[in-house]
């Protein structure tokens, strides 16, 4: 049965420190590639496989995106994202459908509340069940309905492995990756996922973050409109106050976690790294990352402070601050 890497081949990635204590130390494995796509550095076991979950989302809108669906600005940002749930998201997932003529209805992916606090408070003061629109990748999954539509498809199976959209994101993250998918899952949203080595998500995300939209190739020239799509709307990828959000907004970067502890981030220079937390937990991903980007050079110390200042990263105790998650080194 194809896995992941084992802990024997993982390295400390980040600690947990409570009052000058650390208390637990999360164990993974990192790549950075420099600008021009060659290896920085390599932490771990990058060439196992494992599942990107939504870090693969940006490989999963460029397909939509090569495959003819008429997206641009806030609504192919949003077809990238694993977004919070908040009206100002679900406004733009609607209007995808809306272009596709469809409804919520058409939506596969599960019902659920939205991330953010104050919408999932307000849905609840007014009584209103989980919908498949506030699920973080209702986004994702209306551009793929919209891709259907847009090609003939089939928009009702548009989840079946062996659908033709399912077809062509298989092959478009192979070409990218350079490496065949060795086992495909079921995400969370019910979507296929592929597993890919970190060196080959890293690979791919490094082709997406630093391509032109005036090289004279079609699937470049789309990359580089994803990717300033979501420079241009922050917003749209996760939320307000929230991990990619924050970076996107202050650094520039583009970024995009997964679950499971998965991120992928490509600095404004095409520095690019890809990292995997080992147990699962993402909390402290985003910090992980900033400092290999700053580490090789992509990313000012001062700025990179600034940004992780904003990062839920505090250990609490008493109702106050008493210590920190933080990278490893």
């Amino acid at each position: 049965m194809p896995q992941t890497f084992t802990v024997s081949d993982a390295v400390e990635l980040a600690v947990v420190e409570r009052s000058g204590f650390v208390e637990s130390r999360h164990a993974g494995a990192a790549i950075v590639l420099h600008p021009d796509g060659t290896v920085a550095t390599q932490l771990g076991d990058t060439s196992s496989p494992i599942l990107p979950r939504s870090s693969l989302k940006p490989l999963q809108a460029l397909t939509c995106l090569t495959a003819g669906a008429p997206l641009e600005g806030e609504r192919l940002a949003l077809a990238t994202a694993s977004h919070s749930g908040t009206d100002r998201h679900v406004g733009v997932v609607r209007d995808i459908l809306d272009s596709a003529g469809l409804t919520e209805e058409a939506l596969r992916c599960p019902p659920a509340w939205p991330g953010d606090s104050d919408a999932r408070d307000e849905l609840i003061r007014e009584r209103l069940p989980p919908a498949r629109v506030r699920m973080n990748c209702s986004g994702k999954h209306a551009a793929m309905l919209l891709t259907c539509v847009t090609n003939g498809w089939d928009a009702a199976t548009y989840l079946d492995p062996q659908h033709p959209l399912q077809v062509q994101i298989k092959e478009l993250v192979e070409r990218l990756t350079g490496e065949k998918a060795v086992a495909t899952a079921i995400d969370g949203c019910g979507a296929p996922v592929h597993t890919t080595s970190l060196a080959g998500l890293a690979r791919a995300i490094h082709r997406i973050g630093t391509a032109s939209e005036t090289s004279p190739f079609a699937l470049h020239r789309s990359a580089g409109a994803l990717v300033r799509a979501v420079r241009e709307n922050p917003w749209t990828i996760d939320g307000p106050g929230r991990a990619d959000t924050i970076v996107i907004e202050r650094l520039g970067v583009f970024a995009k976690g997964g679950a499971e502890g998965v991120m992928v981030m490509v600095a404004p220079d095409g520095t690019t790294t890809a990292l995997k937390m080992l147990d699962g937990s993402g909390r402290a991903a985003t910090a992980v990352a900033l400092r290999l980007l700053e580490r090789a050079g992509a990313l000012a110390s001062s700025d990179v402070a600034d940004a992780m200042a904003s990062l839920p990263l505090s250990v609490s105790g008493g109702g106050i601050d008493v210590g920190a998650i933080r990278p490893a080194f």
